[in-house]
This record gives structure tokens, sequence and C-alpha cells, in this order.
């Protein structure tokens, strides 16, 4: 049966389609009851669409809910803005053709979770049921968090300021010419406080900077010209290993990083003088800082229904045990990806590796088994540095190195294939994730993961912990 199981998944069919039985006949849009509500953007739609093929989830009601029908893939962003691939890359599948119809759709946004209820209200008044709950709502990251931002994204492209938020094909179209016209002065990049959306993946400065230093040697902008990083945090990147390389290659090309500082608004002038206000986190001082041409990352903030519902810790992330990815107060819920609490650095490569932990896990929950999936940690960012090299990182928890880490060095040929190489990757990792192939996702795609007992975990007994430690204590398992 497990052949079948496993040869029936290679076409892309169900083990009760593949013996014979017939379709699902859809679900209906009005029912308020489910098994499974699966709340976000992309991740949990591509989640969903993992789940359908499991054969634990055939008999199961489950229900999307999301503002959006289709996303933008995180790792296609950098590929199509500078015209590696094409735009059309850059969206996903719709969440109808993901999806099949014998699980709902709804395109709303959350009004309020009740977990004591195990209720959620949408934002047309109507109030959904649930078992289990999955929750990937990432961030609140609107161009309106920051004061001012929004009339100059709004504003023509001459403007030279950018917003560094990978939520629109409009938006892609409007940065292709990030960081390529800085004609003297300094070319701010900023990232907000941590923790926000596109932590690893969203530092430019080093390729921006590869385009200033062409353009200085053919006199085309002044030897002046200059970029500068800034952001409220201590460091660049969660990852120390890789926030030290950062840092040193910034030192090497010449890059001011500027910590510890806040942007509280943007404007300007009558005269067309652009500036920041930024404040220093440690004294409070507040200063006006002039620029030319600027990349900016929205202030990332949690949802506040999330907040509101008591699921979150004390700087609003989602309170989840960091093996299990099962909430530590209420056995019934379970997240992944940006909205997390916990050292780790948020990538989309973290929530593809995430996904099927939260699939087995939410499964074995729904059918009164102890969740016994573990995620590892695994993050991996690209380090782009310049035109036709990058690099790479990635860890798992307490930020552990991979022995892939780092293992392509910053300049040369091995760079530039690596650069090759990566672009692919990424756009292939992306794709069979967000588009309408059917697939059991990470890491084998024609079967699903099966993981050990608690007591016999490899991960957990190499590192020495205890199944308890990560077994759910908040009562009896309930079904």
């Amino acid at each position: 049966m497990q052949s079948q199981n496993q040869y029936g998944a290679m076409l892309k069919t169900t083990q009760r389609g593949f013996a014979g039985g017939a379709d699902r006949p859809a679900l209906d849009t009005a029912t308020t009851d489910y098994d499974i509500l699966f709340i976000g953007g992309g991740g949990v739609a591509g989640l969903l669409k993992q789940t359908q093929l499991h054969e634990d989830a055939q008999n199961l009601k489950m229900g999307f809910i999301g503002k959006d029908s289709t996303y933008v893939i995180p790792q296609v962003y950098f590929n199509v803005t500078h015209e590696h691939k094409k735009t059309l890359s850059l969206s996903s599948a719709s969440v109808v053709n993901m999806v099949d119809s014998w699980s709902t759709i709804q395109l709303q946004s959350v009004e309020k979770l009740n977990p004591e209820t195990n209720t959620v209200t949408l934002d047309d008044g109507r109030e959904l049921n649930y078992k289990a709950l999955v929750l990937a709502p990432g961030f609140d990251s609107k161009v309106e968090n920051i004061p001012g931002l929004k009339e100059f994204d709004e504003g023509s492209e001459d403007n030279n300021t950018f917003v560094h938020c990978i939520d629109s094909l409009e938006r892609v179209n409007r940065n292709f010419y990030n960081g390529y016209y800085n004609k003297g002065g300094d070319l701010i990049c900023y990232s907000p406080k941590m923790p926000y959306k596109g932590e690893g993946t969203d530092f430019y400065a080093l390729y921006y900077e590869s385009f200033l230093r062409q353009d200085k040697m053919l006199d085309l902008v002044p030897q002046g010209g200059r970029v500068v990083y800034v952001t409220p945090n201590k460091s660049i990147c969660p990852f120390p290993y890789a926030n030290e390389v950062i840092l040193d290659e910034c030192a090497k090309r010449g890059i001011e990083v500027q910590f510890g500082w806040e942007m509280l608004s943007i404007q300007e002038d009558a005269c067309g003088n652009k500036t920041m206000t930024l404040r220093n986190v440690d004294s409070g001082e507040t200063i006006e800082k002039d620029y030319t041409a600027a990349t900016v990352n929205p202030t990332s903030k949690p949802h506040q229904w999330l907040v509101d519902a008591g699921v979150t810790d004390d700087i609003g992330m989602v309170d989840v045990n960091k093996y299990t990815l099962q909430h530590k107060k209420y056995e019934n819920i379970f997240a992944f990806g940006d909205c997390i609490a916990g050292d780790l650095t948020r990538t989309m490569s973290a929530v593809i590796s995430q996904a099927p932990v939260v699939k087995n896990n939410v499964l074995k929950y729904i059918h009164g088994k102890e969740p016994n999936g573990i995620w590892d940690g695994f993050s991996q960012q690209i380090l782009h540095l310049g035109v036709r090299s990058s690099t790479t990182f990635s860890h798992t928890h307490d930020f552990d190195p991979t022995p892939m880490n780092h293992w392509a060095v910053h300049y040369g040929p091995i760079s530039a294939f690596y650069q090759k190489l990566s672009a692919r990757q990424q756009l292939k990792q992306g794709e069979v994730y967000l588009k309408m192939n059917k697939d059991h996702g990470e890491p084998y795609k024609h079967f699903p993961v099966y993981y050990d007992d608690l007591e016999d975990n490899e991960y957990l007994i190499k590192r020495g912990i205890a199944a308890d430690e990560v077994r759910f204590q908040g009562g009896k398992l309930q079904a």
C-alpha cells in the first residue's frame, strides 16, 4: 500500500484516486464548521495544496482564508527585477487553481480570532469554527507604516525612492531601476527593526555598490557618491556568521553601516530636497538625513488580530514550540513563516522547510495522535555581491551553520557560477511551492515525510534534547 501511495503521488494523484475512487465533491462555500482552517498568504496556500494529497486528509473539511488570490514568489524577486527572468515568473498560481474544490477558499481578511471558542470572524461578519488552525499571515508591512513613504511610492520613479517590499507585480516593475541612478550623494539602504519581512534577503547594499563603483570608473558619478546602510538593529541579519562576513565586505568596499537609527518619516520639500527623519534608539536623539536615492523596507508590525487573540509573545510573534511549531498554550494551533517567535532568519526557504512539519503535526493532532514532526531550523539566505557574483548562508536552530554554509567565494568564476545556479534553484524552489503542480512538498515531493516518535527522533537524540522539551505541555491532547 505504501508503494502504491508513492506511485500515485508521482502521478500527482491521491491514493484514493489512484485506486479508482471518484473525485470528491466540492465543499459548500457556506460551510462554517471545519476540521482545519489555514490562514495567511502564499505560505499556507502552498501548504494546503500539499495537505490535500496526504492520505490522512482525504476525509477532512479544510478551508483557506486569505485576502489575495495570487502572491508574489519571494525567491523570484531578484531574478525578475534584474531581468534574469520574465515578470510573469514572479506571480504564483491562483489559489483557486492550486487548491482542489473539496476545500473552500475565503478571499477575506480576518477581523477576530478567538482561540478559546475555536472561532474566526471574517471581515464580512461571518464566523467560522475550526478543530485545528494553521497560521502563516506574515507581517503587516504596509508603506503607510513609515509616514511619507506612500507619497514617494505613488510618485514618479524620478524621485529615486523605492520601496523594498515584495508584495505586487507593479512594485517590482517600479523597482527595476532601484540602485542604478545614484548620481552623487548618499544612496540609503534601510532595513526596519527585527523581526521583519525580508530578513536576510533585503540587503542589496553590496549589489548597489557594484553599480556605483562602475559608474565612478566611467566618471558618471562624483567620487564622493557612496552607499549607506541604516537600521535600528545592532546587526545586518540575525545569523551572526553571515553578519560578520557582510560587515567585513562592507568595510572593504567602503559601505558605511549605521546601526541603531530608526526611520520615523521620509519627506521632500518644495525645492526637491529629500530627507529622512531618524531617531537614535539608544539616546532618543533625532536628526534629518539628506539623501539622493533610497531603498526602504517598511516597518513590519504583527497583525493586531493575532495580538488581541492572546496567541503572541511580548513582541507580537506567535508563540510556538520552535521544533514542532505547535502553539505553547493552544494545542490545536500551529504556525510557521515570518509570524512565529524565536531566533531564526525569516526567509521563504524557512517557510518551505517548515511546511512538511506543520502538515504532519496538524494531521497527527486532528487524528488524536502526538505531533512528532521536528523542524531543524533550516533557513537559507542569498547574498548578492554584484551583477555576476553571489554567495549563500544557511543555518539550523541556534544559528548552527550547515555544511553548505558560505561555500561560494565572493569573486571570480565560482561566484559567477553560483549566481546563475542560485537564480535557477530559487526560481525552481518557489515555483514548485506556489505553482499549480501537485506534490507533497520538501524534501521528497513524490511522497510525504514520515517522522519517528519523539523519543526516537535522531535530531533530538543527537543534540541531547529531551522529548518532553518539545512535547506539548499544556495538557492532554484532545482530538
